[in-house]
């Protein structure tokens, strides 16, 4: 089992590289999903495509990257104590290390779920303030009447027009909330983490001991990144109702007539009356196109060791 003292320094690279590769490629999906949940009723866009070509072209290219930067310096930590903890608790619920009780390693995904969520929750508060930005922007010229200064974060109106940045957005939340603020949503983080973890890490370890190779010792890359995809792909489409509660949850600035949410139960509640039952699955699609990417590009990097090959270099 030379696989279990793999050292913890090469899981962090290959934990950072999956991160950073899996999030550039993936992002533009990313914002579109954070629209499209935010979006009441069927207002400005139909679908992922037409959000993204409608983004291109009112915020040109990098538009589609607003909020990236939050998440490629906080995904790197994030990936990294996810799948630590992961492999940490496994190990220490699985004595031999071979034997697959679904029981723990189910524990062993929820252990990781809920340890992610220090960096997670408030780099999605975050990333989710940023990727709104551009929604909110069209969503107020077509009522430019309302006076724009009661609905910035400052109270200068030169303000809203300013593009928002993350370390803005901090400031100002740390300054008016504290802690709290940043962490607002952890509740619905958990919600959504949690049920993912405990769905995606059994699922995954499932498929992928199907393709195991006796001669390699273990299943083909191409097997891996499929079982990856596979189970992120399940993992995130269970999980979107959550994640819609999520989104609208940690939006902050809210279109006109959008409703503010007192809590979880308050915000699935106004949901289903007045957008529906259909409303829990917004960016669904968008959500699996993301998530499927993200988990075989890291299960994929795992496998070809990258971590390992960068501290060959060094030694």
């Amino acid at each position: 089992m030379a696989h279990q003292d793999l050292s913890i320094t090469a899981k962090l690279i290959n934990g950072g590289v999956a991160g950073l590769v899996g999030v550039t490629c993936v992002f533009p999906i990313d914002l579109a999903k954070t629209r499209l949940q935010n979006q009441h009723g069927k207002a400005m866009y139909k679908g992922m495509i037409d959000c993204l070509m409608k983004t291109a072209r009112a915020e040109g290219f990098f538009g589609m990257y607003r909020g990236a930067a939050v998440n490629l310096t906080l995904v790197t930590p994030e990936k990294a104590i996810k799948l630590a903890a992961n492999d940490f608790f496994r190990q220490l619920l699985m004595e031999d290390g071979m034997q697959r009780n679904l029981k723990m390693e189910m524990l062993a995904g929820c252990g990781a779920g809920m340890c992610q969520v220090v960096v997670t929750s408030p780099m999605e508060m975050l990333k989710i303030q940023l990727q709104d930005a551009g929604r909110l922007a069209v969503h107020h010229q077509g009522s430019a009447s309302a006076p724009s200064a009661s609905r910035s974060y400052t109270t200068g109106s030169a303000s809203t027009h300013k593009r928002p940045s993350a370390t803005l957005i901090a400031r100002e939340l740390l300054r008016t909330q504290g802690l709290a603020g940043l962490y607002k949503g952890l509740g619905a983080t958990l919600l959504r983490d949690i049920p993912f973890s405990i769905i995606y890490f059994p699922l995954f370890a499932n498929l992928n001991h199907l393709g195991f190779n006796e001669l390699a010792g273990k299943a083909s890359f191409a097997h891996s990144f499929v079982s990856g995809c596979v189970a992120g792909s399940v993992a995130a489409v269970a999980v979107t109702p959550l994640d819609v509660l999520k989104t609208r949850i940690q939006t902050l600035k809210k279109g006109l007539g959008e409703d503010v949410y007192s809590g979880i139960t308050d915000c699935a509640r106004k949901l289903w009356i007045q957008e529906g039952p259909s409303a829990f699955m917004k960016g669904a699609g968008c959500r699996a196109l993301v998530i499927a990417p993200l988990f075989g590009i890291a299960q994929g990097v795992y496998f070809i060791g990258i971590g390992e090959r960068i501290l060959k270099c060094f030694e």
